[in-house]
């Protein structure tokens, strides 16, 4: 199985301007495309930008909206898979909002839409509401994706959770904000590392309403080594997953073979 070539978006685009921030996305995917890369991934809420405070109900779309519709006519354009955070509207539940992202395939088929299941702060807590599915995967050219969103990635619960469900690379869409560059300088790596899959933590950057994002997007490998990693501007950084050097950490590294559950009852 070749290597899954992935490039990340490291970009704040235009809080509240959903067209900009597609054409925005057109352009990277054209980029990536150019160079290779088969997945795109780009931040928290980057269809709509973060600190948008009421407008999310305003912007808020359906899984199957608009917005999902041109990036899916992006996706097979360039023939690569996109996975973007934005605001999702739930028709089957009336006014509710959840803080999503959202995988469509090179082919333009929607192939995972999940929702952010820790939300962090006043802020988030005030205008969404958590979803409640803890893992959620699709496949990509033989690779189990995972999704989750920023804050969930900081419960090391949510992540033992994929790698025992399998997966081989997560996907998690951020908006990391200042003081807490600690996590993708050392929470992401040691969060591959010690569940034996690559992790692509893809943020926001500059200031934005109250918030100050810090960049340091990167793609982690299962020995804790970073591939790939962006400054404090916009950028666009790819790096490889390479599913046989996945296999050999995994046969070296006995962290999940090696987990005793019967004493960890007591951890719920």
């Amino acid at each position: 199985m070749p290597p899954l070539h992935t490039a990340l978006l490291q970009s704040s685009g235009r809080p509240g301007d959903v067209a900009h921030n597609l054409d925005l996305l057109a352009a990277a995917a054209r980029d990536a495309a150019a160079t290779g890369a088969r997945l795109l991934v780009c931040p928290e809420l980057f269809l709509t930008g973060y600190a948008i405070g009421a407008d999310v109900h305003r912007l808020a779309e359906p899984a199957d909206g608009p917005s999902a519709r041109a990036i899916a006519e992006i996706a097979t354009a360039h023939g690569l898979a996109i996975l973007y955070g934005y605001p999702e509207r739930a028709p089957e539940r009336h006014g509710t909002v959840y803080n999503s992202a959202q995988l469509i395939g090179p082919d333009g088929i929607a192939l995972a839409n999940y929702r952010k299941t820790h939300l962090f702060g006043c802020f988030e807590r005030e205008w969404f509401t958590p979803g409640d599915q803890p893992v959620v995967q699709a496949e990509l050219d033989g690779i189990r994706i995972g999704l989750l969103i920023c804050y969930d990635v900081e419960f090391p619960e949510n992540v033992r959770a994929h790698a025992l469900a399998g997966t081989d690379l997560l996907l998690v869409p951020t908006a990391q904000m200042h003081p807490f560059q600690i996590v993708p300088e050392q929470v992401i790596p040691v969060r591959a590392f010690e569940n034996q899959m690559y992790v692509a933590y893809v943020n926001r950057v500059g200031a934005e309403g109250e918030f100050e994002f810090v960049g340091l997007s990167c793609l982690a490998g299962p020995d804790g080594v970073v591939r790939a990693r962006a400054g404090r501007a916009e950028q666009l950084v790819q790096a490889a997953v390479d599913p046989a050097f996945l296999a050999e950490a995994r046969e070296n590294n006995p962290y999940l073979r090696d987990r005793r559950p019967e004493l960890y009852a007591g951890l719920t």
